[in-house]
């Protein structure tokens, strides 16, 4: 019959940790000085700004050397 009890009572023994642990947290440790901020990032800023390709003039035929390009 004890053997029945141990496996049964598990649960309610980890309920009761979690909830003493939420309890400590709460009432015993120290609040933090001050509020913890994430670090900003920097925006990102390419180095040079990128060179568009030359379109091809609209009166020019699609050729391999234009539609290479």
């Amino acid at each position: 019959m004890y053997v029945l009890i141990v496996p049964a009572s598990v649960p309610f023994v980890l309920l009761a940790t979690v909830m003493g642990l939420s309890w400590w947290e709460d009432h015993i440790l120290p609040l933090p000085a001050e509020p913890v901020d994430h670090p900003a990032k920097a925006p990102f800023a390419p180095a040079a700004p990128a060179r568009l390709a030359e379109l091809p003039r609209v009166d020019t035929a699609l050729t391999r050397e234009v539609a290479g390009r």
